[in-house]
Formats: structure tokens, sequence, C-alpha cells
């Protein structure tokens, strides 16, 4: 509050400042950033901003004025690492900080502000590509933790036709094993054709194979815990090897 009344009217928390209200950045010791449209001195403890803020591209939380959820990540766009960029994208969508004012809107109405092109390779790829495996594994073990499912062995070893597979979520009572897909993991041609191949030998062996993204995990997590909770429940499938094959006796 005190670094926007020091900028004046029109001032507004803004950049790693602002991304830390909103919860979209990690906490950096850093001074506080503002912007403003009007040139701003130097004040000890404040990083000032010169740019034009319009009404619709400013919020107040706390009664503090600050830039807007998607303003905020379009100034951040200009300073981040692109794999930064992403998780400040994720908790974005995480979180539901939409507004009337979208991203588009800010790249149409700013084409030329630098980080721009970085933002659109972002929305363009439809997915952030910052989850990593493990937040994957730590996000779906989260889910079963809060839905009272049983923990699955993580990162489990598996041996079938003389090749191993690491199976990334394994029920071996009950033979289910659960792929988790993100596009950083399995976004390639390759891993898409080595996945397609892993499942069909894994269901040929009598392993039932299910996919979860980490969309599915953000958007449906209940549909996707009901859903293990019967495949939990469900009676394991006969193993290849062990199943009887019935033929005709010489009678008929």
């Amino acid at each position: 509050m005190a670094a926007t009344l020091a900028g004046g009217p029109g001032t507004a928390l803004s950049h790693r400042s602002a991304g830390q209200a909103w919860g979209i950045v990690p906490r950096y010791g850093i001074e506080i950033e503002v912007t403003r449209p009007r040139a701003f001195r130097r004040r000890a403890g404040i990083r000032a901003h010169r740019s034009p803020l319009l009404g619709d591209e400013v919020r107040t939380l706390d009664r503090i004025p600050l830039t807007s959820p998607p303003r905020t990540l379009f100034d951040l766009a200009a300073t981040l690492k692109p794999r930064q960029l992403e998780r400040a994208f994720n908790e974005l969508e995480v979180r539901r900080l939409t507004d009337a004012l979208s991203l588009p809107d800010l790249l149409e109405r700013h084409p030329r502000r630098r980080g721009t092109s970085a933002l659109r390779a972002l929305l363009a790829s439809g997915e952030p590509g910052g989850i990593t495996r493990r937040e994957l594994e730590e996000g779906f073990v989260e889910l079963l933790d809060a839905h009272g499912l049983p923990r699955p062995r993580l990162n489990a070893p598996l041996s079938l036709r003389g090749r191993f597979f690491e199976i990334d979520c394994l029920w071996r009572a009950q033979r289910l094993i659960v792929e988790l897909d993100g596009r950083a993991v399995h976004g390639t041609r390759h891993a898409f054709e080595a996945d397609r191949e892993r499942d069909r030998i894994l269901q040929a062996e009598g392993w039932r194979v299910t996919r979860v993204t980490w969309r599915q995990m953000r958007d449906d997590a209940a549909g996707i815990a009901a859903d293990l909770r019967r495949l939990l429940a469900a009676r394991p499938p006969i193993r290849p090897e062990r199943a009887l094959t019935t033929y005709p006796s010489p009678d008929g």
C-alpha cells in the first residue's frame, strides 16, 4: 500500500509483486514493483515501471490497487524465463483467476510489448509444458489421499516378454496401472508411439491400463476418483499365462 501511495494517482502494484499477491509466482526477496503511467522518482525499496494502465487492467486486493491477473502475467512475460512463465500460467489457470480482459485481448491491445512472442507461444501450446513428472505424481497422490483411495507403487518395475517397463502407478494385486500423461513427458511423436505399444502389451498380458492427464486431475478430480474406486474394487482379470483354454471333447 505504501509503495502505491508513494507513486501517486494511477500507480498499481505490478510484475512479480502483483504475481506474489495473486499467488502465481513464488516469493522473491526483491524491491516492491509498481507501474504508473508517468515517470517516477527513484525511491528506496521500490522498483518502478512506466507504462499506461487502463481501468480494466487494474484490480483491487485488500484495498491495494494492482494489475489484474492477466495483465500481471502479460507483464511477467517480459522478465520471466520460459519455464517460469509456464508455471505462472499454470497457477493462473489452477486458481481460476479469470478476468473480463483476457490475455488475447492484451496481446491485441499491446502487440509490440516485450514478451508478447513468448506469451503467444505459450497460449498456442494449449497446455502448460512446465508440469514435471514429479509434479504429476505428487498431484495424483494428493488426489488419492483426498478421496480415501489406496496409494499405488510409483515408478514400479515390471518385466514382461523379456522387456523392462517402468510403471507410473501400479496396484499389483488389482492388476491396475495408471499412466500419468503430461505434454512435457509424453508430448513427442516417439513417446506417442511408444505409449501405445506399451499399453497394448500390458493389456495383452492381463493388466488394466488407464491414463490420466494434468488437466483431468485439475478439472475432474472427483470423476477420476470415482472411476478408480470402481476399477480397484473390480475383480482383476485372469492372467493370460494362467487362463484355461477349453477344447471340445472327442465326443463333441
